[in-house]
């Protein structure tokens, strides 16, 4: 018997919790399908932007689903990488944006609001603080969003899609304003919104056979 607690189950062994909900699961499949279907983006970006979401939610079967279909979609190994390169840089990005929240705590100035949009003029803090892992940090994620196989607008779309996953209000500004920017419409970033919503959702419904296995061995 594998010790892994993460092994691949037969669809027969998934398919007992579908039994339990079919409504609920035939709404999601609907929904996923048109979320990642052709639309303002075409499949092979959403598949992009699925990829790099999978790799945050750290879904195995999510990457393994998607990559196949953005294969299946002619993507490179290389397109992928650099979507998994932006989706790494935007989670450092939201990891540091939430230390303005580590400087008003240990100021002792934090307020009521937790997220103010006033926090983002506090990275200027942090620079001065220690500028030489402040400008390494800011190189990085300039590199990571750099057009190479995969445009500068589906980077910004694969970090806006990113930044959903993660939830951190300053990134997702921060990428959403850049995407503007770059000439992305608002179709182009709520498409994105959905992809990222389905990937997030999904990665949940994708480990039901290991709630199943726990559930049945326990």
């Amino acid at each position: 018997m594998s010790n892994s607690l993460y092994t691949r189950k037969s669809p027969s062994f998934s398919a007992k919790l579908v039994e339990l909900a079919p409504e609920s699961f035939q709404a999601f499949g609907e929904f996923n399908k048109h979320a990642l279907g052709a639309g303002a983006l075409s499949v092979k970006t959403k598949e992009l932007i699925a990829v790099a979401a999978a790799h945050i939610t750290g879904c195995p079967y999510c990457i393994e689903a998607h990559v196949g279909k953005a294969k299946g979609e002619n993507a490179e190994f290389q397109e992928l990488l650099e979507a998994i390169i932006v989706a790494t840089a935007v989670s450092a990005h939201s990891t540091f944006y939430n230390a303005s929240n580590a400087w008003n705590a240990y100021a002792g100035s934090a307020g009521d609001e937790l997220y103010p949009r006033s926090n983002l003029q506090l990275i200027e803090k942090l620079e001065e603080t220690n500028e030489e892992q402040y400008t390494l940090f800011a190189a990085y994620v300039n590199t990571a969003l750099k057009p190479k196989l995969v445009s500068a607008k589906e980077k910004l779309l694969i970090a806006v899609g990113s930044a959903h996953i993660t939830g951190n209000p300053y990134s997702l500004e921060l990428f959403t304003q850049k995407a503007k920017e770059e000439g992305i419409t608002l179709q182009e970033i709520t498409e994105t919104i959905l992809v990222a919503t389905a990937l997030k959702a999904g990665s949940a419904l994708a480990h039901r056979v290991n709630a199943l296995e726990a559930y049945e061995r326990s």
